[in-house]
């Protein structure tokens, strides 16, 4: 079993920026894609970004000149950092791993973006 352990969200304003940490906890022994997506109301979860253990990334092309995404293989852990956040980007963002195993999502993180 996998369980995913997210932090860093909460009340940030315009310009931002927060940065979304995502640790996996559970048997992760070989290859993995992890990265983070975002639900707003009544819309489908969409990728934000994700990363894969061997570093290749992927972005969404709304956040793609804003966003970094980074990992530690040893901790078992993603960052997200975003910039020029607007209210636009309030949301649940949900973490997810991807393995051999299976698919698994964290409980999500609201990010509010207001001054």
């Amino acid at each position: 079993q996998v369980q995913l352990v997210e932090s860093g969200g909460g009340l940030v304003q315009p310009g931002g920026p927060p940065r979304l940490s995502c640790t996996a906890f559970g048997n992760i022994y070989a290859a993995y894609d992890m990265g983070w997506y975002r639900q707003a109301p009544g819309k489908h979860r969409e990728l934000v970004a994700s990363i894969l253990s061997i570093g290749s990334t992927t972005y969404a092309d709304s956040v793609r000149e804003r966003s970094t995404i980074s990992s530690d293989n040893a901790k078992k852990t993603v960052y997200l950092q975003m910039n020029n956040l607007t209210p636009e980007d309030t949301t649940v963002y949900y973490c997810n791993i991807k393995i051999f195993a299976g698919d698994y999502w964290g409980k999500g993180t609201l990010v509010t973006v207001s001054s």
